[in-house]
Formats: structure tokens, sequence, C-alpha cells
């Protein structure tokens, strides 16, 4: 009989300690690889290290009774505790000890700037998430360097201009670039009466993990910290009422947009994608994350779609038309193309996104064109879906 998840799961939930307690319900998590073992414990009760210590002892003594049985004595088992929102507290290791001590030495705790957000009061229960926001709209790609952070910047400037109250997230946890595009690096985050403040720039409301840690240390962070550091921007900041609140998030398809799933009752989801193939391969991807999520798509901009250089000509660089095509393949709008020029660049990195929509210029028709269809889009999903929350099944 081989090591296998639940019976990992069975045996450290019956697992009594000295004192009487038990580990029932308390395994979150749990993972094997041959005889390589891993566990996530959600223990409450348990308040000081050495409490913690000693349940994961207890957890290795109950595994090597059953080494026998299984017919493979455990090489390495690793215990993390954590708190009620992922976020990994204490861990526990142990390597080739076919006795662990009594009261393990607990890892030292991760380098500043790895920990969660403090001071910040937790979110009553039976309080939802982003009640008085009226339309949740995530912005997404199955790649970085397409754009997606200087379109979601952009559609809520725009949308703000249009008189509508909007916030921005930063959901990119480990490329945070609000910071850069709203200009906030002269500002100071502000926590009143235990909940963020977000900035008020540019007409929006903004609130950015990267103006809570050093602004050059990577975040090294496993999926249940990134998890938890979502949760708190979401629900422990003062967002106040909202017609639209925009979410900015990381590529790809990991934890975030998972738990922005579980959490969130979304209006809907925009994916970008630049024109070439390799780009569309990966935003196909996102598209089919979103609506296994149960995430209406709201539509496609195609981002990069064409250079206008200094001379008014215009070059099709990354083959212009590929993400509109993409959005017709899969039977999703398209909301519109924007164009590379020398004032975005130049606008972005200055932190002024509302000079994007100064002038009578093809830039700022462009990205007109796309809020527009956003709105349509929105307003249309609103009406099909009513108050319905995504779900998620895992198979």
């Amino acid at each position: 009989m081989p090591w296998t998840k639940e019976l990992i799961t069975q045996t450290v939930s019956r697992v009594t300690l000295p004192d009487g307690s038990t580990l029932h319900n308390a395994v979150e998590w749990a993972a094997v690889c041959e005889n390589y073992l891993s566990l996530k414990l959600h223990t409450p009760q348990f308040t000081q290290p050495h409490e913690r210590g000693l349940a994961a002892a207890a957890c290795r003594r109950a595994l090597d009774s059953l080494s026998t049985e299984v017919g493979a004595p455990i090489q390495s088992l690793i215990v993390e505790f954590v708190d009620h929102l992922g976020t990994v507290i204490q861990t526990v290791r142990f390597q080739d000890q076919p006795t662990p001590p009594a009261t393990p030495k607990p890892t030292p705790p991760p380098p500043a700037g790895h920990r969660p957000i403090s001071g910040l009061e937790h979110p009553k229960p039976d309080s939802p998430p982003l009640r008085n926001i009226r339309h949740v709209i995530a912005v997404g790609a199955g790649k970085g360097g397409v754009g997606k952070s200087t379109i979601a910047v952009n559609l809520a400037v725009g949308l703000a201009r249009r008189g509508f109250a909007v916030g921005i997230l930063d959901g990119d946890i480990y490329g945070p670039s609000l910071p850069t595009l709203l200009r906030l690096g002269p500002l100071e985050q502000v926590v009143h009466a235990g909940r963020l403040q977000p900035f008020l720039v540019h007409g929006v409301k903004a609130i950015t993990l990267g103006k809570l840690v050093e602004a050059d240390r990577p975040l090294i962070w496993r999926g249940p910290m990134a998890h938890g550091a979502f949760k708190q921007l979401t629900e422990q900041t003062e967002w106040g009422n909202l017609d639209y609140l925009i979410i900015d998030l990381p590529p790809g398809t990991g934890d975030v947009p998972l738990t922005m799933a579980q959490m969130l009752q979304l209006s809907g989801a925009v994916v970008v994608c630049t024109p070439q193939r390799v780009a569309q391969d990966d935003a196909i991807r996102a598209t089919r994350m979103f609506q296994q999520l149960g995430i209406e798509i709201l539509g496609v901009v195609e981002n990069m779609s064409y250079f206008i250089g200094d001379d008014g000509k215009t070059y099709d660089i990354f083959g212009r038309g590929g993400a509109e095509q993409m959005a017709q393949r899969l039977g999703v709008p398209f909301l519109g193309a924007v164009p590379i020029t020398m004032s975005l660049r130049e606008n972005g990195d200055a932190g002024s996104p509302t000079a994007n929509f100064e002038g009578n210029t093809d830039l700022a028709r462009a990205l007109e064109g796309v809020i527009t269809q956003v709105e349509h889009q929105t307003t249309l999903a609103a009406m099909r879906s009513g108050n319905r929350k995504p779900s998620l099944t895992i198979s």
C-alpha cells in the first residue's frame, strides 16, 4: 500500500495530543511524492511555536507508525501551519529521522517584505466583500508583456472621465505596475480605522501591494501567501461606493484568478492579447480559464495592434488583426484595437494616463472605443446574469 494523500489526511486527523486535543479537520492540504510528504495544518488552538512543534512531532510519529504497512520509511516530512487566510506562519521539517525530536526547531520567519499586511482589522464574517460596488471587471492575459496593466489603468481612467466612480485593484501580486503607471511613488499608504485607504489619482481610487513592500524587493511567495495578500487587498480596503472596480490580474492561470473567482461576484473579464500567434495561444487559455470559472468574457482587446510613427505612418509590426480573429473563433466580443504610440509609452512611464485621452488622436479614439464597448458589454452581462455568482468546479 503506497503513501497517498487520503492515507496521510486520515492518519493525521486521528492524531491525539498529550493535552487531549486532536487534529480532526485540521488538515488543509496534503501532498506526497514517493516517500516525501507535505502537510498544511490550520490549528488556531495553538498560539505558540512550541505548541505547533509538538503537533508536528505527533504527526511524524503517527505517520512513522505506518511505515511498515506502507513498505517504505518517510524520507522527508514538511508540516506547514497556516492561518485563516492561508498564510504560512510556521514551517517544521523532518529529514531522515526515524524518531523526531519532541520540539523540532521551527524555521526562521520569512524576511521583511514577505509578511502579510499587518495592522488591519479582519472583515466581519457576515459582510460580503465589495458589497457597495456595482460592477467588478477583471483584466487578464495568458502571458506577460502584452500591456494588460496599461489597458486596465486606461480603462479605469477612461470610465472615471465619463463620470463614473471607479477603483482599480492591482492584483498582480508578483509584479505590481500601478506605482509606475499612476505615479504613486511620492505617496504614502495610509491605514485608518483598521482599513487600507486607497489613493485617489486621476479620478480613480487605487490600491496596490507595490506600496506596501519595498519597491525593489521580490515577492518570493507560495500560492497561499499570494491568496492571503489578494484577500487582504480586496476585503480590507475602504473602497466606498463604486460604479466600477477594475482588477488587474497577474498573467497566467494561477492562484490569484482562482481566489478571485471564489471570493467575488464578477461582472465579467476582459482578455488582453497582442496580434501574434504565440500571444493568442496563451490568451485562449486565459479565456477558457474564465469560462471554466463561470466568469463571463466581456471581450478581447488587441493591444499593440499597430505602430504609429512620428511620421504618422502606420506599421503592422506584430500582424494586425490576429486577436480579432481569435475572438471570432472563440465566439466572444472584440472590444477594439489599441495602437503603439510614443505618447502611450511616455505617459505610462510618467504616470500620466489622463494625457492619453487628450486631443483628437488615434490613441484617444482607440481607447474611447474600447471603453464604450466595455460599458455596453458590462450592461449586457448584468442583464443576462442577474445576481448569479461564479462557481468553481474541480474535477
